[in-house]
């Protein structure tokens, strides 16, 4: 016998938590099923199943284990729910992936998997071993399963929803490839011109002995000064990245960070679409995978991307914890469009939450995939004349003063 800490929910929504003894965690679930209470979460007592955080919920680098890429981990789940569902052992299916496994993240984790399995523990217990390469929502799903004895089919279910949220990540990312090579390019050829170009002109204008219009003496003052201070303009370009960076690590830079990029004109419309499709589609995998409704909405809100929804969707786990709809304060939460709380609401109350929450994700992943294709379009033509307009000024700023005494210079020869 094994003792077992739980959390779980009594019949008037009130968390409980304590201990109790049963041969496994399998066993000790159905025991607390038989008290009516609501099994929010069962782990072993003295075990070390989770990895050590850091502070502020984030995995230490030296302690979060191996990892693997998106890829090779939906790869993982299709074959592991193929094998299950054939038939086959558990620890063998493990075996067989652990050999075929290339990179060698994967093949370290699939290595403890089956010697966690092999020893007795259950395969949700052994993934929590190796948060880098499974995340909460995976290890939740997988244990629905161990208890549903379904685990063939939520595999495959998690496997679908990785696929789609690696699409969806996959089109943000090649949409925003172009934007960011172009814009490296216009800062790269500025810094060419200010640094290699313009300042050879200084010598020519200064033997012509000629007065020089405002944006010339300008462009002459800012490129003597970036060639002398070069290495403290890069300094600071990358020193004030970098401060950005740090600074979105710590708590507060992370709030300022997370309500500023949903309030950012076109972008912060994409950001609030993309949230609220990961929202949907994390929620109804889970609701209808079988995993309790707390765990739930704990495991959507560590996974939204952004604070300001993960701050929505724990404020409506307390509301649900006192016996509301979930409905209720998510009316109350900005980020959350009316049609989305309506469609939660009717889910609500007919009894098809996890359907009507797909809806809004297939919603949603349209829209970002048309806003994506929209700003791809939109933002070519402005990187065109930002472009046009730097390089454009700068190459005039310095002609202007040529054409003006060629100008001079022809009239008098004229006259």
């Amino acid at each position: 016998m094994s003792t077992f800490k739980y959390a779980a929910k009594g019949p008037g929504g009130k968390t409980v938590e304590g201990t109790i003894d049963a041969a496994d965690r399998n066993e000790a679930v159905a025991e607390l099923r038989k008290q009516n209470l609501v099994v929010m979460r069962v782990e072993q007592s003295g075990s070390a199943n989770k990895a050590p955080r850091a502070p502020g919920g984030k995995l230490s680098f030296f302690q979060a284990g191996p990892s693997a890429s998106k890829n090779e981990l939906v790869l993982f789940t299709r074959q592991l729910s193929t094998m299950v569902g054939a038939g086959l052992a558990l620890l063998e299916s493990l075996d067989v992936l652990h050999d075929q496994a290339e990179s060698p993240g994967m093949k370290k984790a699939t290595g403890i998997l089956v010697n966690e399995v092999r020893s007795g523990v259950d395969l949700s217990a052994a993934m929590e071993k190796c948060p880098k390469a499974f995340d909460p929502l995976y290890v939740s799903m997988v244990r629905a399963g161990e208890v549903s004895g379904q685990m063939d089919v939520i595999l495959e279910r998690l496997a679908d929803y990785q696929e789609a949220s690696e699409h969806l990540r996959r089109e943000i990312r090649s949409a925003m490839t172009y934007p960011c090579i172009s814009m490296v390019l216009v800062l790269g050829i500025t810094a060419f011109l200010m640094l290699g170009v313009v300042p050879g002109f200084r010598a020519v204008f200064d033997s012509m002995d000629a007065e020089l219009p405002g944006i010339t003496q300008f462009t002459l003052n800012t490129a003597e000064f970036m060639k002398t201070h070069w290495a403290v303009c890069f300094g600071g370009f990358f020193g004030t990245l970098a401060a950005a960076f740090m600074y979105s690590r710590t708590e507060s830079g992370g709030w300022f960070f997370d309500r500023f990029s949903l309030k950012v004109p076109v972008f912060g419309s994409l950001i609030r679409k993309v949230c609220l499709a990961r929202f949907s589609r994390t929620f109804a995998t889970l609701i209808r995978s079988g995993v309790p409704i707390m765990a739930t909405l704990d495991i959507v809100a560590e996974t939204a991307g952004n604070r300001v929804v993960a701050k929505a969707v724990l404020d409506s786990r307390e509301s649900v914890r006192a016996g509301n709809l979930l409905s209720e304060p998510l009316m109350q939460a900005p980020v959350f469009p009316p049609m989305v709380v309506r469609m939660i609401a009717i889910g609500e109350r007919t009894g098809s939450l996890e359907t009507l929450l797909e809806k809004i994700a297939e919603f949603y992943d349209a829209q970002v995939k048309a806003a994506v294709k929209s700003l791809t379009s939109m933002i070519e033509p402005i990187l065109i004349t930002v472009m046009g307009v730097i390089v454009g000024g700068v190459v005039m700023s310095v002609f202007l003063p040529i054409l003006d005494i060629v100008g001079k210079l022809g009239g008098q020869g004229g006259g």
